[in-house]
């Protein structure tokens, strides 16, 4: 039976953050991605890509999905946030993986996640700027890979490509040669890296 990811898109959601994870999981695994948005409303993205929405985000089960992927965008540093704390429940007591990008781990905090468990973001600091109640500091991991630890992946805006390595191999997609196609797309930024040194 084929994998199935639920991934939340919200009003405003990154483009770029689930794409790469999407178009992988759907070719190159034969994996079924399902757009679930809060409340099942049709949303658009920041550049302006209309989605059609499966259904809605507060409803996923474990039962029905293999992993819950929530997509970062300008609606989590807003009050408009919503509140996925039902869902993201159910997967984690389930044991079930879910995954924060960007801004989305401000739900994650939001919710406790990080109290526990390594984690990474946007950048050492928001999280605690911008969630009162976070905890996890000392779990903070300042790097530009996603993280993953006991099925709970985060990754910052500008890391698509292990985000998208670090869910696959989490619902057992993972492969050597995957992890050299993702890797692939980061190709750019080392080579630049050499040669400014």
């Amino acid at each position: 039976m084929a994998k199935r990811l639920a991934i939340v898109l919200t009003e405003g959601y990154a483009d770029w953050e689930c794409a790469l994870l999407m178009a992988t999981a759907r070719g190159d695994c034969g994996a079924e991605t399902v757009v679930l948005t809060p409340g099942g409303a049709d949303v658009t993205s920041l550049g302006g890509l209309a989605v059609k929405s499966a259904g809605k985000a507060e409803a996923a089960m474990p039962a029905d999905f293999d992993v819950l992927v929530v997509c970062g965008g300008t609606i989590w540093q807003s009050g408009a946030a919503p509140d996925l704390s039902a869902p993201v429940g159910r997967f984690v007591s389930a044991g079930k993986p879910v995954a924060a990008i960007c801004d989305a781990t401000l739900e994650f905090a939001r919710l406790g996640l990080f109290d526990t468990r390594a984690h990474t973001g946007n950048y050492p600091g928001q999280l605690g700027k911008l969630v009162p109640d976070y905890r996890g500091a000392a779990h903070y991991r300042d790097q530009p890979q996603a993280v993953n630890d006991r099925g709970v992946i985060t990754a910052s805006g500008a890391a698509p490509a292990t985000f998208a390595r670090e869910i696959l191999e989490a619902i057992g997609l993972g492969s050597a040669e995957l992890r050299d196609y993702l890797a692939m797309y980061g190709d750019e930024h080392g080579r630049r890296r050499a040669e400014e040194c």
